[in-house]
């Protein structure tokens, strides 16, 4: 059984919402899409950091996030409407958003961007309140949002680590 109803097929999404919701096909790989779609996050923003002046990295990043954010809600319910899952695991822009939140306001290094990685997927993975209720709104915003709530946890903790502890550098 694969969830649809007996009736017609449903249409597919358009072109730009699949290739935006699974990022260019990074959701389609097997296992755990979502930390490959973590990943790849971590390491475009790795890359794309260095080509941003220092002082311009925080403005940089929150715009990059708000922008996927937006594009991600529509991209999300085209692909979740055609393929009639409420959360299709292949659809990863969620975890792009979530991860780059988490890297907002850190230096750039490589203990900064792990440390990110793995405190994103784990407040993904064990979706602490109010990360679950937000699952709930409907389509789109129920599948990017929770992870933008995950992402914002994940950011306290780097923010906590990084200027209070001074634990990342």
């Amino acid at each position: 059984m694969t969830g649809q109803s007996a009736g017609p097929p449903l249409p597919p999404a358009p072109a730009w919402a699949t290739l935006a919701a699974t990022v260019f096909g990074v959701g389609r790989l097997r296992p755990g899409p979502g930390t490959w779609g973590s990943a790849t996050a971590v390491l475009a923003w790795g890359g794309l950091a260095h080509l941003i002046p220092p002082a311009q990295r925080t403005a940089a990043v929150i715009v990059l996030a708000a922008l996927i954010t937006v594009v991600g809600i529509p991209a999300a319910t085209r692909v979740s409407r055609a393929s009639a899952a409420k959360d299709p695991q292949f659809v990863v822009i969620d975890e792009v958003a979530g991860q780059l939140i988490a890297l907002v306001a850190v230096p750039l290094s490589w203990q900064t961007l792990l440390t990110g990685f793995i405190l994103f997927r784990a407040f993904d993975i064990i979706k602490p309140p109010p990360v679950r209720q937000l699952e709930r709104l409907p389509e789109g915003t129920g599948i990017v949002l929770d992870d933008v709530a995950a992402g914002i946890y994940a950011l306290v903790v780097m923010q906590i680590l990084f200027r209070i502890l001074h634990l990342l550098k």
